[in-house]
C-alpha cells in the first residue's frame, strides 16, 4: 500500500462512521462499521511497529485493557453463594422462588448479552485509536476535512428533513425512531447532530490556522479563509435547523475557544481566557440539564412524556446506589430502570439511557468503573492541557482538545458517545491530542510545508 493510500484509511472510516453510524438502531451500517473495524484492529496487531509508544499513549492502553477486563469479570458466571449475596439480586432471587426453580451460576451482570453488545459497539473507536497509534493511517487535515465533509452533508440532509411537507412521512429521515420535524442529518437523535456541529467548528479554525506560511501565503490563505467562512455559516445554519439546546449551550464557549485557536499570540499566557471558557462550559451544561428530555421519537404517543433530567439524574443515582459496588453490570440500565419505575406511570415511552453517561456508567459498572472513569478523565485533563502550553503545538491537537470537551460536557445530559460516529470522532481527538503527527516515512508535518527561507550552509 503506497504511503498516500495509507493516509486515507482512517479519514476515510471516520467518514464512513459519520455516515451510516448515526444510531445504535441502524443494525446494517453498524453491523458494516464492526466488520471493517475487525479487519482494521487486526491489520494493526500484525503490523510491526517502528516506533515506541509514548507513556501518554501507554497509560491509555493500560486504562483500555483494565475497562475490558472488568468488564470481562462481570460476565465470569459465579456460584448462587456469591451472586446472591451482592447487593440489587433480590428480586432475581425472587423471581426464581416463583418459578420454583433452583438459583443457578450467574454473572454480575444482569444482561450479558446487552454486555456483549455494548462492547461490540466499542469496535470503531477502537479501530480508530488502532489505525492512529499502531497504523499512522491518516493526516490531521485529512481528518479535519472528512468530519467537515460529514458534517456539512448532515446540514444538507437536515435541510431537506425540515422542509419536508410531512416530517412523520418524510423520506428524508434515515431512522425510523427519531426526532421528526428537525434537522437530525445523519444521526437518530437530533442532539447527537449538535455534538456533531459543535465538533467541527474547531477543526475549521485549525484548517485556517494551519493555512498560514508557505510559498503562495496569501493565496492559500484567502482561500482558507473563504472556505472556512462558508461552512461556519453552513454549520450555523445547521444549528438553527437542528434547534437542540444542547448546540446553542457549547456552542457559544467552543466558538470562543476556537477563536483562541486562531488569533492566540505566542508565549501569550491562557490563565484567564481558559477560566472563562470553563465557566461558559459549565454554564451551558447547566442549562442544558435544566430543559426537559426531548420526547419527538416515534409519533404524537411520545409526547406525553415531559420526564425531565433531573428527575432520570436522581433514579440513576439511586439505582448505581443500590448496586454498588458491582452494579448492575454493562448495558443493563434499561433493565434495571424499569424496577424503579412506577407500574401506574408507564407508557409506551420508555427510558434507554440515563441521558448522563457518568451517572450510567457508575449504575453499571459499579466503583471500579467510576474509579476508570476518574483515571481516564485525569488522563484526558493532562493531555488536554499539554498542546496548550507550546508555541509550536500542531493546531489540529488544540482543536482536538476542545471538540473533546466538548463532547464530554454533552456527556453529563446526554448519550452523545454511545454512537459510532460520535465515538469514533472522540477517537480520533485524543490520539491528536497526544501524539504529534508524523508519516510512516518518518516526515513530520513541518517537513511537508515548502520552505520559506533561503539557507546558506
Amino acid at each position: 500500500m503506497t504511503e498516500r493510500m495509507r493516509q486515507l484509511v482512517a479519514p476515510a472510516y471516520l467518514l464512513l462512521c459519520l455516515l451510516i453510524g448515526g444510531s445504535v438502531r441502524g443494525e446494517w451500517g453498524n453491523m458494516l462499521l464492526r466488520l471493517i473495524a475487525i479487519a482494521i484492529i487486526a491489520w494493526a496487531a500484525i503490523e510491526p511497529r517502528s516506533d515506541r509508544p509514548s507513556p501518554q499513549e501507554r497509560h491509555l492502553q493500560a486504562l483500555i485493557l483494565l475497562a475490558l477486563a472488568w468488564i470481562a469479570l462481570q460476565l465470569v458466571p459465579l456460584p448462587p453463594a456469591l451472586w446472591t449475596a451482592l447487593p440489587g439480586r433480590e428480586f432475581v432471587v425472587d423471581g426464581y422462588g416463583l418459578l420454583g426453580e433452583s438459583l443457578p451460576w450467574l454473572p454480575i451482570a444482569l444482561s450479558p448479552h446487552d454486555a456483549l453488545a455494548t462492547v461490540l459497539a466499542v469496535l470503531p473507536a477502537i479501530a480508530m485509536l488502532a489505525a492512529m497509534l499502531r497504523l499512522r493511517a491518516y493526516t490531521p487535515s485529512g481528518l479535519a476535512i472528512a468530519l467537515l465533509a460529514g458534517t456539512l452533508g448532515g446540514v444538507l440532509l437536515g435541510a431537506l428533513q425540515v422542509a419536508s411537507a410531512d416530517p412523520m412521512t418524510s423520506p428524508w429521515y434515515l431512522y425510523e425512531v427519531t426526532n421528526y420535524g428537525v434537522a437530525t442529518g445523519f444521526f437518530a437523535n437530533a442532539n447527537h447532530m449538535a455534538t456533531l456541529l459543535v465538533a467541527a467548528i474547531p477543526f475549521l479554525a485549525a484548517l485556517l490556522a494551519t493555512s498560514r506560511g508557505g510559498a503562495d501565503a496569501v493565496q492559500r490563505y484567502s482561500a482558507a479563509v473563504a472556505m472556512v467562512g462558508g461552512s461556519l455559516v453552513i454549520i450555523l445554519v445547521g444549528i438553527v435547523l437542528n434547534g437542540s439546546l444542547a448546540a446553542l449551550g457549547l456552542g457559544l464557549p467552543v466558538l470562543f475557544a476556537s477563536l483562541l485557536l486562531v488569533f492566540r499570540r505566542k508565549n501569550r499566557p491562557l490563565g484567564l481566557p481558559l477560566i472563562g471558557l470553563a465557566l461558559l462550559l459549565v454554564a451551558g451544561v447547566a442549562a442544558i440539564s435544566t430543559a426537559p428530555v426531548q420526547s419527538r421519537f416515534a409519533g404524537p404517543e411520545a409526547q406525553a412524556s415531559v420526564e425531565s433530567r433531573k428527575e432520570r439524574f436522581s433514579t440513576t443515582a439511586q439505582i448505581a446506589g443500590d448496586f454498588a459496588p458491582v452494579g448492575s453490570g454493562l448495558g443493563s440500565f434499561s433493565d434495571a430502570y424499569k424496577l424503579y419505575e412506577n407500574p401506574g406511570e408507564v407508557t409506551r415511552t420508555y427510558v434507554t439511557h440515563a441521558h448522563n453517561d457518568y451517572l450510567e456508567i457508575a449504575a453499571e459498572l459499579g466503583v471500579p468503573g467510576v474509579l476508570l472513569l476518574l483515571l481516564f478523565l485525569a488522563w484526558w485533563a493532562r493531555a488536554a492541557v499539554s498542546p496548550w502550553r507550546t508555541a509550536s503545538t500542531d493546531a489540529y491537537a488544540r482543536a482536538a482538545t476542545i471538540a473533546s470537551a466538548a463532547i464530554l460536557a454533552h456527556s453529563f445530559v446526554d448519550f452523545p458517545l454511545r454512537t459510532a460516529a460520535i465515538s469514533s470522532l472522540f477517537a480520533a481527538c485524543i490520539v491528536l491530542m497526544v501524539r504529534p503527527w508524523v508519516s510512516s516515512t518518518g516526515k513530520s508535518a513541518s517537513d511537508l510545508w515548502p520552505t520559506r527561507h533561503l539557507s546558506v550552509k
